[in-house]
C-alpha cells in the first residue's frame, strides 16, 4: 500500500493565508512601484522641456499624473499590469513586467506667445520640475519606510 502524506487542513489554510498576505503586499508596493516610475516619466518630461526652452518651435509637453495613475493602475484589473498579446500558438501567457503603457502627452498652452513659436515658460517648469522631485523623493522614503517596517516585522516574528 503506497504511503501517502495527508497534509492537516490547518497548513492549508496557513499556506492561503500566507499567499493572500504576499498578494496584499505585492499589490500595495505594486501601486508604489506605478506611481515611481510616473514620477520618473514625467521628471524625463519635464527635464526635456527645459533643456529645449531655446529650440525655436518647441512645443511643452506634459501629462495629467493623477490621471495617468489612475489608468495604470486600474488596468485589466491586474494591480497596473498590462495583459498580454499572444500571436502565435507557442507564445506563453501572462502580465508585462514593466511599467505599462506611456501616459497620454499633452501640450502646454503658453502664457504668452512667443515670437519663435516655442511655448516653454522657464517659470511654470521649473516650479513642476522641482514639484515633482519633491514628491518623488517623499515617495522613495515612505516606500522605504514601509519595506523598513515590514522587515523588521517579518524578522521579529521569526526571532
Amino acid at each position: 500500500m503506497p504511503n501517502f502524506h495527508h497534509r492537516r487542513r490547518t497548513d492549508v489554510v496557513a499556506g492561503q493565508q500566507g499567499t493572500n498576505m504576499l498578494d496584499k503586499l505585492a499589490s500595495a508596493l505594486d501601486f508604489d512601484r506605478q506611481a515611481l516610475g510616473l514620477r520618473f516619466e514625467r521628471q524625463k518630461v519635464l527635464a526635456g522641456n527645459i533643456a529645449n526652452a531655446d529650440t525655436p518651435d518647441f512645443k511643452a509637453r506634459d501629462f495629467d499624473f493623477s490621471r495617468a495613475l489612475a489608468q495604470a493602475t486600474a488596468r485589466d484589473g491586474s494591480h497596473g499590469q498590462l495583459a498580454m498579446t499572444t500571436t502565435s500558438a507557442g507564445h506563453l501567457g501572462g502580465a508585462a513586467s514593466g511599467s505599462g503603457a506611456a501616459p497620454e502627452m499633452l501640450y502646454r498652452v503658453p502664457d504668452q506667445p512667443s515670437l519663435d513659436g516655442n511655448t516653454v515658460n522657464m517659470d511654470v517648469e521649473r516650479a513642476a520640475f522641482a514639484d515633482n522631485t519633491v514628491r518623488y523623493e517623499t515617495s522613495l522614503s515612505l516606500i522605504n519606510t514601509r519595506i523598513r517596517n515590514l522587515k523588521a516585522a517579518m524578522q521579529s516574528e521569526q526571532g
